[in-house]
C-alpha cells in the first residue's frame, strides 16, 4: 500500500522589536541571564500588561504579504499550561479571533511545481523563558531574558505533501520576515522555531490519519530530515497493522530519529479565556492603508523585475533576491556598472566564494557595490585582467581597500601596450623555434603554450586578447 504524507507547519517567529510585547524591557538576543526582566514579564501579582503597538503593526505587515483577512477586532487569550520557564502559568496568546486569517504562500519545488501553501492564521503572542539544562549535574537553569519577547505563530493549512515542500516553505517564510524587517529569520537563535504535525493516509483517501507533532528542529534541514525519519516510522506502523499513537515527538538530530515527549494536547486542555487585562485590539482602514503604503517589494516581486528588467535568467533571479540587502547590492553595482549578466555573475561565483567560506552576509561584507563596479569597470576597460581582477577581489574583500588603490600601489596595470608586448612575443618566439614549426605544421595548440610564455615574462600582466592578435600575426 502506498502512504501519502499531509503535512502541516507551525512557525515561532520572533519580532525585532526593541522592547517587549507587554512591557518596556529590551527584546534584544545575548544579554546575561535574566537581566532583561521586570515584574510584568515575571508575572508578579497585581502587575498589568500593555501591548505594544509595534507588534501589531509588524503582524499586519505579515498578513498583508501573505495575502490573509485582518480581524478588525481581534483579542488576546490566557493559554494555560504549565512549564518551568513560564512564570505566570500562562501564556498571553490570540485563540478564537487572530489577528489575520486564511492566507496564502506559494512555493515551487522541482517535483510538484508551484503551489500555493494555505495559512489558517497568523496570531500575536509572547515567548516563554528558556530551560539551560546541566550536562554534569541533574539541574536545569532558567533564563526568563526571552520570557514576553513578541512572537507571531504562522499556522500553515495541511497542503504540504513532501519534506522538500515543507523545506521550501519554511524559506519562503523567512524569506518573507526578513524582507519585511520584522524579524531576523534566525533559526539558530530561536528567532524563527518550526513544530511539524503530520499524518499518513492511504493514497486517494481524504480522511486524515492520526498526527505526530515534532518539536526540536533549528534548521531547514532539520526539518526535513526529522519529517523523512516520521514518514519512514509512521509508515513502518501502519505497514506491521499498528496504530500512530498522537503524541509530541522530539528530534535528536545526533541519533537521527524522532522520540516521544508527551501525549499531543488539544486546544480544550489549554483552557483559552479572553484576557482581563488587556481591551480588544481595533484595526480601522487608515491604519491597514499606511501599512500596506509602507510596504517593501517583496521577493516575488523583486524576482519577477529583476528578469524583465535586468534580462536575468529565473534561477540568477532567485539566488540575488534571497534576501533583501544582496537584491540591494546587486542593483547597487548595476548603477555603477550597468553590465546586469557580467554583475551578477561576479556576485554569484566568485564574492559569494569568500561569504559562504567565512559564514558571513552581503552587509557585513567589506567589498562594497562601489569595489565590485569599479573593478568590472577596470576589467572592461582592459587595464587589468580577469585574473587579475579575481586576485584584487580577494585582497579588497580582506582589507576594504579600493581596487584602483590596490591596483596602484601593487603596480599591477595590465600591459596593453602594443610595442612592448611585441617584443616580448618576438623574443618567445625566437627563444621557442620548435614550438613555431608545429604550430607552422598545423598543431596550433601549440599557441597556447607560446601566449603562457608571455604572460610568464611580464609576471601576468600581459593583455592575453593581445598576446594572441600578435602570436598569430607573427606566426603567419
Amino acid at each position: 500500500m502506498e502512504f501519502e504524507a499531509v503535512i502541516g507547519l507551525e512557525v515561532h517567529c520572533q519580532l525585532r522589536t526593541k522592547s517587549k510585547i507587554f512591557c518596556s524591557c529590551s527584546a534584544d538576543f545575548g544579554a546575561p541571564p535574566n537581566t532583561h526582566t521586570c515584574p510584568v514579564c515575571l508575572g508578579m501579582p497585581g502587575v498589568l500588561p500593555v501591548l505594544n503597538k509595534k507588534v501589531v503593526e509588524f503582524a499586519l505587515r505579515l498578513a498583508l504579504a501573505t495575502n490573509c483577512t485582518i480581524n478588525r477586532r481581534n483579542i488576546f487569550a490566557r493559554k494555560h499550561y504549565f512549564y518551568p520557564d513560564l512564570p505566570k502559568g500562562y501564556q498571553i496568546s490570540q485563540f478564537e479571533a487572530p489577528i489575520a486569517e486564511h492566507g496564502w504562500i506559494e512555493i515551487e519545488t522541482e517535483k510538484l511545481g508551484k503551489r500555493r501553501i494555505g495559512i489558517t492564521r497568523i496570531h500575536m503572542e509572547e515567548d516563554a523563558g528558556k530551560l539551560i539544562h546541566d550536562d554534569a549535574r541533574p539541574v536545569s537553569y532558567v533564563d526568563l531574558n526571552r520570557t514576553g519577547t513578541p512572537l507571531l505563530e504562522i499556522v500553515s493549512e495541511p497542503d504540504i505533501r513532501t519534506p522538500e515542500e515543507a523545506g521550501e516553505y519554511l524559506k519562503r517564510l523567512r524569506e518573507l520576515v526578513r524582507y519585511l524587517g520584522i524579524s531576523d529569520g534566525n533559526m539558530e537563535e530561536g528567532s524563527l522555531r518550526c513544530d511539524a504535525n503530520i499524518s499518513l493516509r492511504p493514497k486517494g483517501e481524504t480522511k486524515l490519519g492520526t498526527k505526530a507533532e515534532l518539536k526540536n528542529m533549528n534548521s531547514f534541514r532539520h526539518v526535513q530530515r526529522a519529517l523523512e525519519y516520521e514518514i519512514r516510522r509512521q509508515t513502518g506502523l501502519l505497514l506491521d497493522g499498528k496504530e500512530v499513537v498522537q503524541e509530541t515527538r522530539l528530534w535528536d538530530e545526533a541519533r537521527g530519529v524522532t522520540l516521544p515527549m508527551r501525549g499531543k494536547e488539544e486546544a480544550h486542555d489549554y483552557r483559552y479565556f479572553p484576557d482581563p487585562d488587556l481591551v480588544p485590539v481595533e484595526i480601522d482602514e487608515e491604519w491597514i492603508d499606511n501599512v500596506r503604503a509602507g510596504l517593501p517589494e517583496l521577493p516575488h516581486e523583486k524576482r519577477t523585475r529583476f528578469v524583465e528588467e535586468y534580462g536575468l535568467g529565473i534561477d540568477d533571479a532567485k539566488v540575488l533576491t534571497s534576501s533583501r540587502e544582496l537584491a540591494d547590492y546587486f542593483e547597487e553595482c548595476v548603477k555603477g556598472f550597468n553590465q546586469p549578466k557580467k554583475v551578477a555573475n561576479w556576485i554569484m561565483v566568485e564574492l559569494m566564494k569568500f561569504l559562504n567560506q567565512d559564514g558571513i552576509e552581503i552587509q557585513d561584507c567589506k567589498v562594497r557595490p562601489n569595489h565590485l563596479s569599479e573593478l568590472l569597470s577596470l576589467v572592461d576597460s582592459g587595464a587589468i585582467s580577469g585574473k587579475m581582477a579575481k586576485d584584487i577581489l580577494e585582497k579588497v574583500y580582506k582589507t576594504g581597500t579600493s581596487p584602483k588603490e590596490i591596483v596602484e600601489t601593487e603596480g599591477l596595470s595590465q600591459v596593453s601596450d602594443e610595442d612592448t608586448l611585441r617584443t616580448v612575443c618576438n623574443e618567445v618566439l625566437t627563444e621557442n623555434p620548435k614550438e613555431v614549426e608545429k604550430y607552422k605544421a598545423g598543431k596550433t595548440k601549440v599557441l597556447g603554450f607560446l601566449v603562457g610564455q608571455v604572460m610568464r615574462k611580464t609576471k601576468g600582466k600581459a593583455n592575453p586578447k593581445k598576446v594572441n592578435e600578435l602570436l598569430v600575426e607573427l606566426l603567419k
